[in-house]
């Protein structure tokens, strides 16, 4: 009898043994799985587009998030210990280049790559230009550049644009840029930067522009909201007003906008926003400042949900009015996603650290940084990842 007591234990004891050694594998092969989808970049991994943007945008730091809401310019044609300073220390998300850094396609590709893998952030970078056609293109000896828009929409022919866009972001992006400030939705400007001074022209011939960039998976940006084609004064040197009503401006500036807002997917362009003041809009704050432009009428009204970008916060139309500390400030506030900001070092500095400060202490909750943030890293996910 003690011999099968003995034996009962025996067997009890390695079958134990064998369910602990079992579960201790499939707890070790668990770890393992989960250590390798770690491991993995999250851009990579078996997720949603919208469960990455989370994971993404959770392990980034306080200051790794400003940064990806301010978009600056460098200086040169390299990369160098000055931008490395800026990308690193204030992890800025993206550049946008001017002729000044570029001299030639296969110096702006370097240059482009350099940053991108120097940056050292966890999404890439957006690197911009403006290259709209006409007066506004970079690089124009070295590149074919676009006609105007004014040109292009003269030919009445819709097709053009739409393959003009395919040229031109085919250029960029064998450069490694991969957002265009362009088209220009404005209606009717006077300075050969409009397709027409008629709106359902102006629709045509943006909607194909868009097809033609979406085609090729470049963002776009159109600009400049809620439409400066009335404008009488140049915003780099100062601000001016636009003093149509607001059902004036529904009817013509902003249907383009509007159109393309109601036919495309927001994550494959940005709005940026003009700096003047439109008083049947807002009667105190320019369009890059204004709440009511860019969250009660952009977002909320016109129900928009893609990226929001200033003009050039360097513009006299905000520079001669504001402080760098504050202005990035009223525009996150006021609904901007990215600050642009595109020549002095301490300007750019200025406008991360007034933001960092605003969150520090309250003036801008984290959930705002958030939203910003998730919209940001969505559209790189879906277009920067090739």
């Amino acid at each position: 009898m003690r011999k099968k007591i003995i034996i009962t234990v025996i067997v009890i004891a390695i079958i134990i043994l064998g369910i602990l050694l079992n579960n201790k594998n499939i707890f070790s092969n668990a770890e393992e799985s989960k250590s390798a989808q770690e491991e993995t970049p999250i851009a990579q991994q078996n997720l949603t587009i919208d469960e990455k943007v989370d994971k993404i945008v959770a392990s980034m730091s306080k200051t790794e998030k400003i940064g990806q809401m301010v978009m600056i310019g460098i200086q040169g044609t390299k990369v160098d210990d000055d931008s490395l300073y800026m990308l690193h220390q204030f992890h800025m998300g993206g550049v946008i280049l001017f002729d000044r850094n570029m001299e030639s396609p296969e110096q702006v590709k370097q240059l482009t790559s350099d940053l991108q893998t120097q940056s050292n952030e966890k999404v890439p970078l957006f690197i911009g230009v403006d290259e709209e056609g006409g007066d506004v293109v970079r690089m124009a000896e070295k590149l074919t550049p676009p006609p105007s828009q004014k040109e292009i929409g003269a030919t009445g022919d819709i097709e053009q644009a739409k393959t003009w866009a395919i040229k031109t972001a085919k250029s960029l992006k064998e450069m490694g840029i991969n957002v265009n400030f362009a088209p220009v939705a404005d209606v009717g400007s006077n300075d050969n930067r409009s397709y027409s001074t008629d709106v359902n022209t102006v629709i045509n011939f943006v909607k194909a522009a868009a097809t033609g960039y979406q085609q090729e998976n470049i963002i776009y940006s159109l600009k400049h909201f809620p439409g400066i084609g009335k404008g009488q004064v140049d915003s780099h040197v100062e601000i001016s007003s636009i003093d149509a009503s607001k059902d004036v401006l529904m009817a013509e500036d902003i249907l383009p906008f509007k159109t393309i807002i109601n036919e495309n997917k927001p994550e494959d362009y940005f709005i940026l926003v003009s700096h003047l003041n439109y008083p049947a809009l807002d009667e105190e704050y320019p369009a890059s400042l204004s709440s009511k432009i860019m969250t009660d009428l952009l977002r909320n009204e016109l129900g928009y949900k893609g990226i929001i970008i200033t003009d050039d916060m360097e513009m006299g139309a905000v520079a001669n009015h504001n402080d760098f500390k504050t202005v990035g400030v009223n525009a996150v506030k006021a609904g901007a996603d990215i600050v642009l900001v595109c020549h002095e070092y301490q300007h750019e500095q200025d406008v991360y650290l007034g933001l960092l400060d605003a969150v520090d202490n309250g003036e801008i909750s984290q959930q705002r940084i958030d939203e910003s943030v998730k919209r940001i890293v969505k559209a790189k996910l879906l277009h920067l990842y090739q």
